[in-house]
Order: C-alpha cells, then structure tokens, then sequence
C-alpha cells in the first residue's frame, strides 16, 4: 500500500523537523519509498501493513523518542487521496488569495456537523464533508489581511487537536508524489 502521512505542526525552521530528518524516521521504521513533499510535514511512503490506526502511532511514538517531537500523524492510502481528486470538490474555483482552497483532515471518524448555531464566518465557504478520505472541504477568502477566517478555530474546538489542514495545491502535489 502507498501511503501520505500528513503531520500535524511541522515548521521547516524547526531542528527536528527538517525533510532529511522526517525521512531518516521513517525509513527508520522499515517503510518503502519513503520521500518527503514540500518542507510542511508531508511523507509518502509504502508498507504492507493496513492497520492505519496502528501506523499513526508507530510513527507518532518514533518521532517523538528520535527527534522530540509531539506531532500527530494523519495516514490516507492513495487511493482515498485519488478518489478525492477525482470527486473535482472545487469545480470551477482557482486556488488564490480570495479563493484559498483547503482540506482539513481528520484523525477520528465523526463528520462535522455542520456550522456551529448562531456562528458564521463570512469568510468561509463550507464546500462539504467527503466521508471516504475523512476531511472537510472549505474555501477562505484571507484577501483581506485585516480580517482573519475563524474556520479553522470551529474545526479544532469540534474535532480537538486530530486534525491537520492542508492547501488544495499541496494536496495535488502529495497525489502525484505517490504515483510517481
């Protein structure tokens, strides 16, 4: 199977946190192909192994007793990322500043219930939840730098610390990085 680990609170200024670093960690634990895309905490890598619950702890467990860090890790198989690429969830928008293009993944299974009653957030276009790759899709408009989305505020105090955002771009790149 060909996997993306997406780590949550990876910044390249970080030590510990460098490619060659994350890298060293997973190919560490025995898995194929390892390969890093971009420098935000995103790892391909291939492994027989299917429990992916199991994966996310294992890995968890060796970043932070080889290199310090408290970071979780979100698996999707390539298939799942695939099939959310091919579902086109953003017809017709172009990823930019008024048009930001983001999916949140979630580590636990429970969907977003929707908008939180009697909040809204101009700024953010909830597009929809994709049950099989388990993240919520929204569009944010952060043209204007004095105003701040609170999206994914909402998301975090509905789904705690298990999740991690990542651009539209970044997703299409993690895509073609596991079928190259």
């Amino acid at each position: 199977m060909h996997y993306a680990a997406l780590l949550r609170g990876i910044a390249p200024s970080g030590k510990n946190m460098t490619n060659d670093k994350l890298r060293g960690v997973f190919e560490g634990l025995g898995f194929e192909g390892v390969a890093s895309v971009l420098a935000s905490g995103n790892i391909v890598f291939g492994s027989s192994e299917t429990d992916v619950p199991a994966l996310e702890r294992r890995i968890e467990a060796a970043l932070t007793s080889e290199l310090g860090l408290s970071s979780r890790t979100i698996i999707r198989a390539h298939r799942e990322l695939r099939a959310l690429l091919d579902s086109d969830p953003f017809p017709g928008l172009t990823h930019g500043r008024g048009t930001y293009l983001t999916a949140t993944f979630l580590k636990d299974l429970a969907p977003p219930t929707g908008p939180v009653p009697g909040k809204s957030d101009p700024l953010t276009q909830f597009v929809r939840y994709d049950p099989v790759a388990r993240v919520v899709l929204a569009v944010i408009d952060n043209g204007d730098p004095g105003r701040t989305p609170d999206f994914m505020s909402w998301l975090e105090k509905l789904h705690g610390k298990g999740i991690t955002t990542r651009s539209w771009l970044t997703v299409q790149r993690i895509v073609a990085k596991l079928e190259s």
